[in-house]
C-alpha cells in the first residue's frame, strides 16, 4: 500500500490496477436463445425457485442473471470515494502536480501528432 502525505497528514492510498476489456461478440446470429448446461438437481432448484415466485424458468433464470449483471457491471465501473478523498480529487484536477520525470519521457516519446 502506498501512502501520501497532505498537509502534515499521512494518508494510505491503495493501488488499483484497471484492465480495459471490450464486450464479447455476439456468439450466435440469432440473438434471442441461449442454451444452458445443468445437472437434474440445479434445474430442480431453479424450477422450485421459479414456481415460489410464480414465473416461468426463462423469465426467473433471466431476471437473476440480469440482476447479477448488473451488479457486476456496477462493481466494475463506479468507483466508490470518501468526501475527503472526492475533494482531494477534485483539488488535484483544479491544480495538478507539476510533470516527473517519467510523464516527461513519456510525452517526449510520444509520435509527433499530425
Amino acid at each position: 500500500m502506498a501512502h501520501d502525505t497532505v498537509h502534515g497528514i499521512l494518508y494510505p492510498l491503495k493501488v488499483y490496477k484497471i484492465q480495459v476489456t471490450t464486450m464479447p461478440r455476439t456468439a450466435v446470429k440469432n440473438n434471442l436463445r441461449m442454451s444452458l448446461r445443468m445437472t437434474p438437481e440445479v434445474k430442480t432448484k431453479l424450477l422450485r425457485a421459479a414456481s415460489i415466485r410464480n414465473t416461468d424458468l426463462t423469465n426467473f433464470v433471466t431476471q437473476s442473471a440480469l440482476r447479477e449483471a448488473e451488479a457486476v457491471i456496477h462493481e466494475a465501473e463506479v468507483i466508490q470515494v470518501t468526501e475527503r478523498d472526492f475533494q482531494r480529487i477534485l483539488d488535484l484536477l483544479d491544480n495538478p502536480p507539476p510533470p516527473n520525470a517519467k510523464l516527461l519521457a513519456a510525452a517526449k516519446a510520444l509520435p509527433a501528432s499530425t
